[in-house]
Order: C-alpha cells, then structure tokens, then sequence
C-alpha cells in the first residue's frame, strides 16, 4: 500500500542537462520534498534555516540538497542566494517558492523577485510547478501528514529570460517576469490570485502586471516573458 497516490504531468518538459529553476506554489510542509522526491534530476531546494535546526530535518533536509536561507535578510539571505547562484552554474537544477513563505488561506500570492533575478543572471529558463493536494495532506499546522491522500504534481512550460540577460539591476523587468510566473502558476494550480505578499511582510514593491502568454504545447519555443515596459 502506498503512502500516498501522485499524478503526475510536464516532466517531460525539464531539460536533461544544464540548469533550471523550478518555481511552484507553496501550500503545505511537504510540496518541496513532494517535488524533490519526483524531479527525475538531483535538485537543490531553499528551506527556512528554522527547518534546518528541527531535529526532525537537521539531517534529512541537508541530504536532500535544502539550502538554508536566513528570511531575517541581510548577508545570510545572500549568502543562500550565492550558493543557489553556483547550483544553476554548475549545470543543475534548483528549486524556490516564489512566494516567499506558505500560503496559509490557500491563494496564490504575489512573488518575490529572487528567482528572476537569478535566472537573468545566470541565463536559464523557469519551470512553474503546480502543487495541488498537498494542502489537504498537510494542512499548515498540522504536525504530520495524513495517509491515503492524493497529490497532483504538474509541470508548466518554461519561461525564457535571455531577452533580459544582464538586467539583473532592473526592477521592473524582475517584476514582470516574476508576475508572468505567478500567472503561469495559477493557471496550473486553480488557485485565486492575491497581489500581495503572503506573511506580514507589508507591500513595498512596485508592480507591472505581465500578460499570460497564449500559446499551445505543440509550439517549439518557449515561452517569453512578458513584454518589456513601454
């Protein structure tokens, strides 16, 4: 008997080699090591530094390939964003919840700008990732998970940024991207879309709101991030 029934879809669409980033939603405990457990590739995944020091993943954690990150900010955040930096360059795959932190009433929530930053910097595509019924196995405050449940895991089509290489200093390009994923997101998710940032953090950021792209799977090229700002 199995712990629990997954499904599946887009992992066909990862790339064999060279780096990616994987971005999904974040509803529960379990969707990293849910996504870790099935990406056919080794993947390094931020996690909460307070998830390092539980002594229920102190170990399991670093095993897996988490990099710790220090929310508090400062040089411990870019500390963490400098070994994610060398991950992409070494030519693998690396995973972040754009959104920052759990989503505790199940919306999707505006995305922080890490992940664009990076893959501008590093010049690699972004997968975003549905995760849906994870929530259901492990609610927010839930100690354990619940047995039996199902969990549907899909893989979305890419996101170019190479139009944007070295524009790392730009906001609003980072912005753009970053809404394009979100969307990209909520479409594979179902989820209702908040624009603002999940947590207490309060809303600081300038926003460009960026436009879904339209295009079928049978198409070959990826799909571009929005268009620049006019």
């Amino acid at each position: 008997m199995r712990l629990w029934d997954f499904d599946v879809s887009g992992f066909d669409r990862l790339p064999a080699h060279g780096p990616a980033i994987l971005c999904s939603n974040h509803v529960s405990f379990l969707d990293s090591a849910f996504l870790m457990l099935h990406v056919p590739r080794n993947i390094s995944f931020v996690g909460k530094s307070e998830d390092m020091e539980a002594w229920k993943t102190k170990y399991l954690f670093p095993l897996m390939g988490m990099i710790a990150i220090d929310r508090s900010g400062g040089s411990k955040s870019i500390a963490a964003l400098n070994t994610a930096e060398a991950v992409l360059r070494r030519g693998e795959l690396f995973g972040i919840v754009p959104e920052g932190t759990r989503s505790r009433d199940g919306i999707l929530h505006k995305g922080r700008t890490g992940a664009a930053r990076l893959a501008v910097k590093v010049g690699c595509p972004i997968f975003p990732v549905g995760m849906i019924g994870t929530r259901e196995i492990q609610p927010p405050d839930a100690k354990v998970p619940k047995l039996g449940g199902h969990c549907s895991i899909k893989i979305g089509r890419p996101i170019n940024v190479e139009r944007y290489r070295n524009r790392t200093d730009n906001h609003l390009v980072l912005r753009e991207i970053t809404d394009e994923l979100m969307y990209e997101i909520r479409d594979l998710t179902g989820q209702d879309y908040k624009n603002v940032y999940a947590g207490k953090t309060a809303e600081t950021e300038p926003t460009v709101v960026a436009k879904v792209a339209n295009l079928t799977d049978q198409q070959q090229e990826l799909v571009g991030a929005s268009s620049a700002v006019q």
